[in-house]
Parts: C-alpha cells; sequence; structure tokens
C-alpha cells in the first residue's frame, strides 16, 4: 500500500471556477471586484525594490507588525467596515491660525456606534495565518477532537466538514430552518448532549443571513463555558453585527476572519483570528508545530499597509453593499426568491430554473456564478457582488435568459 488508509476518507473542498479557457467576469467566488489601495501597491513595490536582501530571509514568524496594525483597524472600524465612520481631511477641524486643514491629513475613521468594542483590541489577542482557511485548520486541531462531535449548520462554509474528515473529527449538522437562518436552539441543545464545540459563520454562506450580536451572547450564555465556540466572520465587514465586543465576556469565543473579502486581498492569503491571548496562543503553539513561518514576507507588508488605510476599505466595502442591495431588489422584480444577505453576495433562486441551468445559460454569456450540486440547495445560485459595470452587465445576461426560457 503506496497512500495512507487517511488518504481514503479525505473530501477535498471544491473551490469556485477559475476559468482558463476564455475571459470570464467572474462573481462565483465572493472575491471583492476592486483592487487593494494603493498605499499597499507601494509598500509591495518599496519592499521588494528596496529591500531585496529580505527577500532572501526568513520573515518575522509571529507578525508582529502585521497584528498591531489588525488590532489597530478593528478599534478605528469596529470590525464593521461599511458602517464605519469616514471624516474627510476638508471636514477636519483645524488651528484657528490654518486656514485648510494639511494637505498630507488622512482621514479619520472611527466606529459605527452600535459596533463600537467596549475595550482595547490589542496585538497579542491577533493570531495571523496563510488565509483564513488555514487559521481555521488550525483551529479545529486546536479546539476540536475525535472523540465528541463539534456542531455546525447543515448548509455553511462547506471547508468545515473538510477538516473534520481530515482530522477525523466527528460532525453533527444541524439542519436550518424553513426561513434559512441557524436553528440556534436546536444547536445549542445538540452541542450540549455533544460536549464537543459549535462553529458557524456570521453572516452564514452560502445563504448570507446573519445572527445579531444578542443573539449569539444568549447562545454563549446558554453554551458550556467549557467548551470552544467558534464564529467565522468571513463577510461581517458588508452589514453583519462582529461578536467582538462579545469577547470581553466570553473566554471561550473565538472569532475567525479575513483579508479575502472586504480588505480586496483573496490574492494575498491572510486570514486571522482575534480571542483571548491564551486562545491565540494555543492556536500559536499548533502553527508552531506545523510551519514556523507561515506568512511571507511581502504578505505581511501588504496587510500592514491595508489595515493602516481603512478609509479605502470602508468606501470599496459601502460600494458592494450598494449595489448589493440594488441587485437585490432587480433580481426580486423579476421574480427571484432572494434571501436578504448581509454579506458581498446573493443567494437566490427562480421557479421553473433548475439552478445548474441559470448558471449555464449565463456562463454562455460571459459570467460565472456559482451553483452547488447539494441537495437541498441545487436550485439556488450564489451571486457575487461586483462592481456596477459588471452587475449592470448581469442584469443584461439575467434578462435575456429570461426572456428565452
Amino acid at each position: 500500500m503506496i497512500t495512507s488508509n487517511r488518504l481514503k476518507n479525505l473530501h477535498p473542498y471544491v473551490p469556485g471556477e477559475q476559468p482558463k479557457d476564455r475571459d470570464y467576469i467572474k462573481l462565483n467566488a465572493n472575491e471583492n471586484p476592486y483592487p487593494p489601495c494603493p498605499q499597499v501597491q507601494q509598500a509591495v513595490i518599496d519592499f521588494v525594490q528596496n529591500h531585496p536582501e529580505k527577500m532572501g530571509l526568513y520573515p518575522d514568524p509571529d507578525s508582529n507588525e502585521l497584528h498591531a496594525a489588525i488590532a489597530d483597524l478593528l478599534n478605528k472600524t469596529g470590525g464593521v467596515l461599511c458602517r464605519a465612520r469616514v471624516t474627510t481631511p476638508a471636514e477636519v477641524a483645524t488651528p484657528a491660525n490654518e486656514a485648510t486643514p494639511a494637505a498630507s491629513a488622512t482621514p479619520l475613521v472611527t466606529p459605527a456606534p452600535e459596533d463600537v468594542i467596549p475595550f482595547t483590541v490589542t496585538p497579542d489577542m491577533i493570531y495571523s495565518g496563510n488565509g483564513s482557511d488555514e487559521v481555521l485548520s488550525f483551529v479545529f486541531y486546536a479546539f476540536f477532537d475525535s472523540s465528541a462531535k463539534f456542531v455546525m449548520p447543515q448548509y455553511t462554509y462547506s471547508f468545515y466538514p473538510v477538516y473534520a474528515g481530515f482530522y477525523n473529527i466527528p460532525m453533527d449538522t444541524i439542519p436550518l430552518k424553513n426561513d434559512w437562518s441557524l436553528d440556534t436552539k436546536a444547536m445549542l441543545e445538540h452541542a450540549r448532549t455533544n460536549k464537543g464545540g459549535i462553529i458557524f459563520a456570521n453572516p452564514n454562506a452560502p445563504t448570507g443571513l446573519g445572527l445579531k450580536r444578542d443573539q449569539v451572547r444568549k447562545m454563549l450564555e446558554e453554551a458550556s463555558p467549557d467548551e470552544i465556540f467558534i464564529v467565522d466572520e468571513a463577510y461581517v465587514d458588508f452589514g453583519g453585527e462582529s461578536c467582538i465586543p462579545l469577547l470581553a465576556d466570553f473566554k471561550n469565543l473565538v472569532i475567525v476572519r479575513t483579508f479575502s473579502k472586504s480588505l480586496c486581498g483573496a490574492g494575498q492569503r491572510l486570514g486571522y483570528i482575534v480571542s483571548s491571548p491564551e486562545l491565540v496562543n494555543v492556536v500559536t503553539t499548533v502553527k508552531n508545530s506545523v510551519n514556523h513561518f507561515p506568512i511571507d514576507a511581502i504578505a505581511q507588508v501588504s496587510g500592514k499597509a491595508a489595515c493602516l488605510n481603512p478609509a479605502y476599505y470602508a468606501e470599496c466595502a459601502r460600494k458592494v453593499v450598494n449595489e448589493r442591495e440594488d441587485f437585490y431588489n432587480f433580481l426580486l422584480s423579476h421574480g427571484f426568491y432572494v434571501l436578504k444577505s448581509e454579506t458581498n453576495f446573493l443567494f437566490a433562486k427562480k421557479e421553473g430554473i433548475a439552478g445548474d441551468e441559470l448558471y449555464r445559460k449565463i456562463k454562455a454569456e460571459g459570467l460565472l456564478i456559482r451553483h452547488f450540486n447539494t441537495k437541498g440547495i441545487e436550485d439556488f445560485v450564489r451571486i457575487t457582488i461586483g462592481t456596477k459595470e459588471q452587475m449592470d452587465l448581469l442584469k443584461k445576461a439575467f434578462e435575456k435568459v429570461l426572456n428565452d426560457c
């Protein structure tokens, strides 16, 4: 036998289609349609041009500067970019002896009142890794065990069961309610029986629906403090409610976040957790047992630059939200059943058109959307929100397909 028995039980994650045969408009992988801010681009150029010797050296294994920048970003935005308040230089108060603000003044970013974190997030509360997928892998290894089932929703991020298989961890999947929201009562009941912990995405994927912070607080109050409680906030910057404020009261809470969505950084491969320093140290121990240097030097430089420019990303998030709401109304007006999303995508279906048929016909028009060949959601498509120009083209493609049906 050449391969291990473990390999036989692996069922790899299937990402959104990555086309090679033609130039499609990709609205199928929940990527951000906007590039990183100019400061990120310049930081990478400066690093490569002015510090080429660092390309031959190991990077900071603990990503200290990046963690400080992430903490600063969360404190400034409250963890929800689309609602963060941005005061432009022209609006910043100036000294009495100055007629205009200094040209170098940068926008002031503050959290919306409902997103203010009631404590200061510190760098020792951050762990970062090579994309949130790697971070999730280490989280699964650190906190879930083969001796007890962990609880997750039936329809959620499809990498969770992949990790369960990889680490031989039993899972207990809980059906969603009829309105596609999480059945928190059933999740808690099963968690109390299993004693293996809970994980869910909030807002959830692929539905786009989210729980309010108070709902998550109620779950934590009823859950065992001795069992891990993981909230994946990959999409929260587009309108959800971050659970970071709950870290003040719950030491078993781990929050997973990513640069891939709201920070326009899917190509950077950066993800992180926010939790107590004690749990951060647990995940760090796992990292140091696998790869002491998971984040390369360029990713650390670019990630830091992104975090130091929250105004740009707040504006990008707002543009995505505006386009999402516009396309939501478009789908409703054309007879679709569509869930009210708090993410950068929409989950929708149309009576009389199978999900795979709609996907194929839209693809024929040069645009990619996502179809899941999963029982129970096979009639839905998931539509990533792009730029206004991209969404206008998608509207025309939808109208053509509907007229041809």
